[in-house]
């Protein structure tokens, strides 16, 4: 029998792993000693080789945290080795027959990952028991006796058990048996069996299958893609099953050996599909990600394969990776794994194309269209032909640089794609980008054109960012390709981000988006300037992860930068500012009352001008919604519409407008109009509300809350409780009308989250009377109105019994799960900041915290035992961090500013915003 395993040519050191002979004797000892009764021991001694193989893995991992093939191929050694050693066993002591018949014959084929000796840890043990006949009874005992021992050492074994016949007609039938014996490799057993199972293998089922083998392969891959977020650049990827993960790689490798017979990665070179620099970059990838799987294995204890937020931080600690000024260790690690990504994503691409290409020549034209091709047409000396355009010659680049740009631009222009020899070509030479390429205006002129492409920014860019050129070109943007961030809220990397946001406002611009961002569509056909536009969206993440704060040090990047790209001074200073306050609108609107008349002054006073005002809400929206899937809501849209309708009014008018007196009045109009029939009630019940009440909310919640209060009035306990869907908002509007005292706002803020929801807006008023009208806007965990029946009853109820003190509300609101369970995860230092001057009549606190459950409850409650009156609070959430805002007064409706008062306030809000006081919540 041949003693040939594809693992052991690759494994140094291999008896310091498991000697097989060793244990072979030790086995037929043990059988020499305890006869019939042998089967428990000789199954401590495999177990004991096991862990004893693992433990020395484990070492070698941690001394070469980076070698993941000699990881991988290792544990696929230590497992043949234990299945020959279990093989032998059985036929020898087990089940033992003199002299087998034709039909007692077995073949121990590894399939799968197993059979591409790239085995984790915890990996499963894929075998195929090839037999002569259907159900042999001497074979079936052994493979059942194999299989027990299997899954005794506690090793998950995906198996299967047939002839050579059914195996080919299975393997015609389902594409996954087919890939799964494309790898098979003999571990033990009777190799004349195996060797015709391969022959047959390749004649009967792969010989004139493989262009459907490639379409199948190609529609399995782009289903995998969409079901784990179509992005290489998730921020919590799937190292095996992800965009750019060991998959991809692996589809190359089935690809590449069903269609051109290879039987190893490195042939792909021989027959053209990867040049030898592409397999070198295919092999360092492969055995990095490799390497990452074999670290999450270990730590986790099981076959875990997605790098969640956790994981993360403790492989770039196993893999050595350290702190660095302006990005963490695990920061720095994440974008290595992107960059591994990046690379097998392009990996991909070439060789897909070159298949294509391939494809498309062997196709032999026959009827009317024999002898004809597509006419091929010159685009400033380049070709393009077939819906592809490239080069017409190797030193194409090398003889005038500036074309490593026009490329892209052609691209986009002509709504054509690449060809690969030409992206191959493009990533070679983008080294010849040198400072004076970067200064050329001409270079320049070009690039802006990318950028602001009228069919497809989006696809130019990112191509452009695949062959290396983006980053050689703007260097600073290179700085920040492939650079994660470390928390929850963003779900792309950073240059990912920056090209989707690009890839919005090209869609916004050409009326694609037209439902979500009206106002959007409609403004930006008038700025000044939209290549000033397309610049300040590439620009305002271009500084993360220096070490300080981005948008200042993003402004001063774009000073540097707008001049070579062409712009003039004015767009230079329009780009600056907008870099430096890409945030202050998003801001504003989150966490700003935006009733309040000094909330828009200030917006204003920063703004200044309409031009500024438009441009800045259409970066704000762009760079919302390309954070990632569901960022960006119906309720954001709407508070960006309100800010931006009242600065847009502000500026035109160029002074306050209607002083306070006229504008209670005009309120009072609009609700009249908005009541119909029941117009009476703005002068029977809207007496009793104060100007800031008919200030701060809209006429439509106004009316309701009036028709509400008349029937409050005859309720028994005067307790009106009203929950509505407000699409326009994108929440459930909820309105409380009770009698006041004191607490009120924490109970009902409990009993709003015990119902499982989450308040997003609340403005908390007190009538003359002695009536407290608050109204809540409330969202589900998935950022979505309550709709259902059920769940508004559910709300209803838990405000009820909160405010009417029934069952212990702060245990319950502990034990609640997070919408994010990962939370934990993440340390966020609560921080507590009070403003007095962002508010005429309010001291405005803004308290950022780790988000957990009760959070909103218990700052609350912290707030009412400081003998302070909440007038409204808004509430926003970043992944893992919530900031929560407060407008307060103190019990005589004054501002809050005694310095030793402020503190007091302070310590009690860290107190209940800490992780300490979370624990004893959750332990009580």
């Amino acid at each position: 029998m041949t003693d040939w395993t594809l693992p052991s040519r690759r494994v140094p050191r291999q008896r310091d792993i498991i000697d097989r002979r060793t244990l072979s004797s030790t086995v037929a000892a043990l059988v020499g000693e305890h006869g019939d009764k042998a089967r428990g021991p000789v199954l401590a001694a495999m177990r004991e080789a096991l862990d004893h193989g693992r433990g020395e893995l484990q070492k070698r991992l941690l001394e070469h945290p980076s070698a993941g093939h000699d990881c991988t191929a290792g544990y696929a050694f230590l497992i043949d080795q234990l299945v020959r050693v279990i093989h032998d066993y059985v036929i020898e002591h087990v089940y033992p027959v003199a002299n087998r018949s034709a039909a007692e014959r077995l073949t121990v084929m590894a399939v799968g990952g197993y059979g591409r000796a790239e085995m984790a840890p915890h990996s499963d043990v894929d075998i195929a028991f090839i037999t002569p006949t259907k159900r042999a009874p001497w074979c079936e005992q052994v493979i059942e006796a194999m299989l027990y021992l299997l899954w005794d050492l506690g090793l998950k074994v995906g198996h299967s058990s047939r002839t050579i016949g059914d195996t080919m007609r299975m393997a015609k039938e389902d594409l996954t048996i087919r890939t799964a014996l494309l790898e098979g490799r003999l571990v033990w057993g009777d190799q004349p069996m195996y060797e015709e199972l391969r022959a047959r293998f390749w004649a009967d089922v792969v010989k004139g299958n493989e262009k459907q083998f490639l379409a199948d392969k190609l529609a399995e891959r782009e289903a995998r893609h969409k079901r784990m977020g179509d992005s290489r650049y998730v921020v919590e990827p799937n190292v095996k099953e992800g965009k750019g993960g060991l998959r991809d790689l692996q589809t190359l490798y089935w690809i590449g050996k069903y269609t051109h017979r290879v039987q190893s990665a490195a042939e792909l070179v021989d027959v053209g599909l990867l040049t030898p620099a592409e397999y070198r970059g295919f092999r360092r990838a492969e055995g990095w990600l490799l390497a990452v799987r074999c670290h999450m294995h270990v730590l986790t204890g099981r076959a875990e394969d997605r790098l969640t937020f956790d994981l993360q931080r403790q492989v770039a600690e196993r893999m050595n990776f350290a702190d660095r000024p302006g990005k963490s260790a695990v920061e720095r690690f994440m974008q290595f794994y992107f960059l591994q990504a990046k690379r097998v994503g392009s990996l991909t691409g070439v060789f897909l194309s070159h298949l294509e290409e391939e494809s498309s020549k062997a196709k032999v034209r026959s009827g009317f269209f024999a002898g004809w091709s597509q006419r091929k047409r010159d685009a400033r000396g380049f070709v393009i032909e077939g819906g592809r355009i490239r080069s017409p010659g190797d030193d194409w680049f090398r003889n005038d640089p500036v074309r490593l740009i026009e490329l892209f631009q052609l691209a986009e222009a002509e709504g054509v794609e690449i060809h690969p020899e030409t992206m191959r070509q493009a990533n070679r030479d983008s080294k010849l980008i040198t400072r004076e390429v970067r200064r050329d205006p001409r270079a320049n002129a070009i690039f802006l054109e990318v950028l602001g492409g009228r069919n497809d920014p989006e696809n130019a860019l990112r191509w452009m960012n695949e062959a290396g050129v983006f980053g050689r070109f703007v260097p600073d943007f290179g700085r920040v390709n492939a650079q994660m961030q470390f928390d929850m809220y963003h779900h792309y990397t950073v240059d990912e981000h920056t090209i989707r946001a690009i890839g919005l406002l090209s869609q916004i611009e050409r009326g694609l988006l037209e439902k979500d961002h009206p106002r959007a569509t409609r403004e930006i056909h008038k700025v000044a300037s939209r290549r000033a536009l397309y610049v300040a969206v590439l620009l305002h993440d271009i500084a993360k992860g220096r070490g300080g704060d981005h948008s200042v040090l993003g402004a001063e990047v774009a000073h540097q930068l707008c001049p070579r790209f062409g712009l003039d001074e004015k767009e230079t200073e329009l780009v600056a500012w907008l870099v430096l306050h890409h945030l202050l609108m998003s801001s504003t609107a989150q966490k700003r009352d935006l009733t309040d008349p000094k909330t828009i002054e200030d917006f204003v006073a920063e703004v200044k001008s309409l031009e500024r005002l438009r441009n800045l809400a259409i970066l704000t929206a762009v760079d919302i919604r390309a954070v990632g899937p569901g960022t960006w809501n119906s309720w954001k849209g709407q508070l960006l519409g309100e800010l931006y309708d009242a600065a847009q009014d502000r500026l035109r008018l160029g002074h306050k407008g209607r002083g306070r007196a006229e504008r209670v009045a005009a309120k009072k109009a609009a609700a009249r109009e908005v009541l119909g029939d029941k117009a009476y009630l703005v002068e029977d019940v809207g007496e009793l509300m104060s100007d800031a009440y008919w200030i701060a909310e809209p006429e439509d919640i106004i009316a309701k809350n009036l028709i509400q209060y008349e029937e409050a009035r005859r309720i028994e306990d005067h307790l009106s409780i009203h929950c509505e869907v407000d699409e326009e908002r994108g929440a459930a509007l909820v309105s409380v009308i009770a009698p006041d005292h004191p607490g009120l706002f924490y109970r009902m803020a409990g009993g709003i989250h015990l119902a499982g929801a989450n308040i997003i807006d609340a403005r908390i008023h007190t009538a003359m009377n002695g009536y407290a009208v608050d109204n809540f806007l409330v969202q589900d965990l998935n950022a979505e109105p309550f709709r259902e029946a059920p769940q508004i009853a559910r709300l209803k109820d838990g405000i009820r019994k909160a405010l009417l003190g029934e069952g212990e509300m702060v245990p319950r609101l502990a034990a609640r799960p997070l919408a994010h369970s990962r939370a934990r995860t993440f340390e966020v230092a609560p921080q507590v900041n009070f403003d007095n001057s962002a508010s005429n009549n309010f001291t405005v606190i803004e308290v950022t915290a780790r988000d957990r459950p009760a959070l909103l409850n218990r700052l609350a409650h912290a707030l009412y035992k400081a003998n302070l009156i909440v007038h409204s609070a808004h509430i926003t959430a970043y992944g893992e961090t919530a900031a929560d805002t407060f407008y307060v007064t103190d019990l005589t409706g004054a501002k809050v500013r005694a310095p030793d008062r402020l503190a007091e306030i302070e310590a009690a809000l860290l107190e209940a915003a800490s992780d300490r006081k979370q624990e004893q919540l959750e332990n009580a």
